[in-house]
């Protein structure tokens, strides 16, 4: 049967993530449902990968196999959305190839954390308040030291389903946007949890509290409980999806 990709965004807050879970409603079982009332049949989707309960995606890729029949994508789209909830939106619906998978075939995801050290009733659902100024300098060198190594066991939350913890991390950076800190990484692939526990560890250093041979123990250590606390999800987002130009039909 042939297969799509969709491109979506959503805002996580009122979901315990992407993946169908028993405590409540997520992304995919919205989108399931859609597709099932739309095309009067149960329709597996398949993400590019998880996303931790609040965390938000302005681009999130999933796949789906579906004969074609009755609707252009295009219509078909259009339809989804009118039944999709106000949080979830389909930008794109486009043909694939059949072995191209919205999990596997990803060659990099990015990610960006927002943090801002100032009350703002109008951003607070969207960033990290940050009760001091953090050492930019500080934390941009420790960026530098995350892509020297490979396995980030202390970054990830215990006892997943993955068969390694290695990820290779292409960029990390920390920008100051007057009182906005926004830090951005891409890698090949990420581990649960890890973006937000590299984003609490880093923020240590950023206090003061965490040096470099600090940070390298650390990672060297493969222990999750040596690093810092997970930041908040809230002000997490999946900014981009990269796969091979070659899948799309």
């Amino acid at each position: 049967m042939p297969r799509f990709f969709i491109t979506l965004s959503y805002n996580g807050k009122n979901y315990v993530g992407w993946q169908i879970q028993p405590n409540g409603k997520s992304v995919q079982q919205m989108l399931q449902e859609a597709f099932a009332l739309i095309l009067r049949q149960d329709v597996a989707v398949v993400g590019a990968g998880r996303t931790d309960a609040g965390v938000h995606a302005r681009e999130m890729i999933a796949h789906f196999d579906w004969n074609g029949d009755v609707f252009s994508p295009g219509d078909l789209m259009y339809k989804i959305n009118n039944f999709l909830p106000k949080d979830i939106s389909l930008s794109a619906i486009k043909p694939v190839r059949p072995d191209a998978h919205a999990r596997f075939s990803a060659i990099s995801r990015t990610y960006k954390y927002y943090a801002t050290t100032v009350k703002d009733p109008f951003i607070h659902e969207y960033t990290y308040r940050l009760f001091f100024q953090p050492d930019i300098g500080r934390m941009n060198a420790l960026c530098e030291v995350l892509k020297e190594y490979n396995d980030f066991t202390s970054f990830s939350r215990l006892h997943t389903d993955v068969r390694t913890n290695n990820c290779h991390i292409e960029y990390a950076r920390w920008e100051q946007k007057g009182n906005l800190y926004e830090f951005t990484i891409r890698a090949d692939r990420f581990l649960r949890n890890m973006v937000r526990a590299i984003v609490g560890t880093l923020l240590q250093a950023g206090r003061g509290r965490l040096d470099e041979q600090g940070f390298r123990h650390i990672i060297e250590a493969a222990n999750r409980s040596v690093a810092g606390d997970s930041a908040p999800g809230h002000a997490l987002f999946l900014e981009k999806v990269i796969y091979p130009e070659d899948i799309w039909l």
